[in-house]
């Protein structure tokens, strides 16, 4: 039977904004299997999805081209037979595999030179890029001018059973019994996406002070932990699970939360696609072009004249679009999420 390989992103909000591609390629041609080609770091979030059949960890060093070892791995991808492969990274390494393994059809973005390497080759505009969840999407059809509208697309979903989540629950010392608000006050791509710890603080207080019984987790990989030991630090009691939590543990708790707050990161996506109650707060970042879709959300963003800039660092060092988002501005939608 022929499968269908996807090569996934390296960004974990990224693999859960590519889902919509796989619901569409499975309308398709529903009796071919796909499977994803993926970093270990982002494995967990497709085996969090139904329309993939199988995970392959991707051997790889990030950022190594590796040809040696790329060659090889294609030698096993060739027995698997593929019939089309997706190419969701733009670099040129990833684009090697599925050419190395001989896979007839192979779709993707023009990328960093990889005519030949590709045979279907899409192109994005650069002075309007595509939102996200369309410029995956649009990879399941030939390629076009214009993308389909993210409200024209199936929004992404995960899958987390209700035994999973108590599991990961109670392992963790938390209760399902009462409400639980998780913080992601993390972002991987800079700091220039992360709303003040001050800030998270002062939100944690406002909640304490209302919902006594509600239990506040902080999410994040270990680079987050010292962000999140600043909150802990100006509220005790809240629980501090940055790098302490594993990536299929921490969809797991998003999957029981009453509500989430969080920067413009992967973790936000995850809670979109379990369809949590969400506060995303942007400020570098164009919160159309990766907003959340859960059926509660709310999104703050101020416009401020500089933003969004799409900076790591603030370039001008006030960091106004992010600071200038106070706790009451957070904790005037978040108080109903919770009440709700």
């Amino acid at each position: 039977m022929p499968r269908t390989l996807v090569i996934s992103p390296n960004w974990i909000g990224d693999a859960v904004m590519a889902q919509p591609l796989l619901r569409l390629l499975k309308q398709r041609h529903p009796e071919r299997p796909i499977d994803v080609l993926a970093p270990g770091w982002v494995a967990p979030v497709w085996r969090a999805m139904r329309e993939v059949d199988t995970v392959l960890e991707a051997p790889f060093r990030h950022g190594a081209l590796q040809l040696r070892e790329r060659r090889e791995y294609a030698k096993m991808l060739r027995t698997r037979g593929y019939e089309d492969a997706y190419v969701l990274p733009n670099t040129l390494k990833f684009a090697l595999i599925p050419w190395l393994a001989g896979i007839p059809k192979r779709v993707g973005y023009k990328g960093e030179m990889r005519y030949g390497l590709l045979n279907v080759i899409h192109h994005d505009n650069r002075d309007k890029p595509r939102p996200m969840v369309s410029f995956y999407a649009a990879l399941a059809d030939a390629p076009a001018r214009d993308a389909p509208p993210p409200s024209a697309l199936p929004r992404p979903a995960l899958e987390v059973s209700a035994e999973r989540v108590a599991e990961v629950a109670l392992h963790l010392g938390l209760s399902i019994k009462h409400p639980l608000v998780l913080f992601a006050p993390g972002a991987e791509f800079g700091s220039a996406k992360r709303w003040p710890a001050s800030h998270f603080a002062e939100l944690a207080k406002a909640i304490k002070g209302e919902r006594g019984e509600a239990q506040i987790a902080l999410m994040g990989s270990p680079k987050d932990k010292d962000v999140c030991d600043e909150i802990v630090s100006l509220v005790p009691g809240v629980h501090n699970l940055a790098g302490v939590t594993k990536l299929d543990e921490a969809v797991a708790l998003i999957a029981g939360a009453s509500a989430m707050v969080s920067n413009d990161s992967g973790l936000l996506h995850i809670a979109s696609a379990l369809n949590r109650p969400i506060v995303a707060i942007y400020g570098p970042t164009d919160p159309l072009h990766a907003p959340p879709f859960s059926d509660v959300a709310k999104s703050i963003f101020l416009g401020i004249e500089c933003s969004p800039c799409k900076e790591r660092e603030c370039p001008l060092g006030h960091h106004r679009c992010m600071r200038d988002i106070s706790a009451g501005m957070v904790w005037e939608p978040l108080r109903g999420m919770i009440r709700g």
